[in-house]
C-alpha cells in the first residue's frame, strides 16, 4: 500500500511540475505574441511537451490564460485580502494607501503580461467574464472592509458600501490601466497618495 501511495504521490507531483512548466512557457509566449497570435503549438515547443501532454492539463488556450490571468492577479489578491481591522481614520488611511501603492507596484512589474490581458478580454468571451469574476471579488473584498469601517463608526453610514466599493475599485483600476500602457507621467507615490487622501476624505469620519 506504502508503494502504491508513493507511486501515486510521484505522479502527481510530475503532474504538477509539467503543468508549472507549462503555466511558464505561456507566460513567456504571450507576452512576446500577445493574445491573438500565441498559439498552443508554439506554447508546447517553448515548454518542450507534446499535444498529448499539454491536452492532458488544458482544453485549449482560451483555458490556460484563464489559469494564467488567476496567477498573476493572485499577486493582487494577496494585498486585497490584508486583514483590515483599524481603530482609527489614520489607521485606516495607512493601510488603504499601502494597498493602493502595493496595487500600482504590481501593475508596473507586470505590465508586460497585463497588456495581454487587456487584448484578451476584448477578444475572448470567457477570458472576458474571467475578469468580471475578478473584478467582482475585488468589489467584495473592498465592500467587507467598508462595512467593517462603518460598524466601527469610522465610516459615513448614510453611503451604501457596495456603491462606494465600485467607484472605488473602477477609480483603482483605471489607473493600474493607464500604468500598464505608459498613459500618466505622474509617479506612483504621487497617484496613491492622491487617490487615498480623496477616498478617505469622502467616506470616513
Amino acid at each position: 500500500m506504502r508503494e502504491k501511495n508513493n507511486v501515486e504521490d510521484g505522479r502527481h507531483l510530475r503532474s504538477i511540475i509539467t503543468r508549472n512548466k507549462i503555466i511558464k512557457a505561456s507566460h513567456f509566449i504571450f507576452s512576446r505574441e500577445g493574445f491573438r497570435n500565441t498559439t498552443v503549438k508554439q506554447i508546447m515547443e517553448q515548454a518542450n511537451i507534446g499535444y498529448g501532454t499539454f491536452y492532458g492539463h488544458f482544453k485549449g488556450k482560451d483555458d490556460l490564460f484563464i489559469v494564467l490571468m488567476e496567477d498573476v492577479m493572485n499577486k493582487f489578491f494577496e494585498i486585497a485580502n490584508t486583514p483590515f481591522f483599524p481603530i482609527t481614520r489614520d489607521e485606516a488611511k495607512e493601510i488603504i494607501l499601502t494597498q493602493v501603492l502595493n496595487f500600482l507596484q504590481i501593475a508596473e512589474t507586470e505590465r508586460e503580461i497585463m497588456k495581454v490581458f487587456s487584448e484578451a478580454i476584448g477578444l475572448s468571451t470567457i477570458v472576458n467574464e474571467k475578469w468580471e469574476e475578478i473584478r467582482l471579488r475585488f468589489i467584495q473584498s473592498i465592500t467587507k472592509d467598508i462595512t467593517y469601517a462603518q460598524f466601527k463608526g469610522l465610516a459615513r453610514t448614510d453611503l451604501k458600501a457596495e456603491i462606494v466599493a465600485r467607484s472605488w475599485f473602477f477609480s483603482n483600476e483605471n489607473y493600474q490601466w493607464e500604468i500598464v500602457f505608459h498613459k500618466n507621467s505622474f509617479s506612483l507615490d504621487e497617484i496613491a497618495s492622491t487617490l487615498t487622501t480623496m477616498y478617505v476624505d469622502a467616506i470616513y469620519l
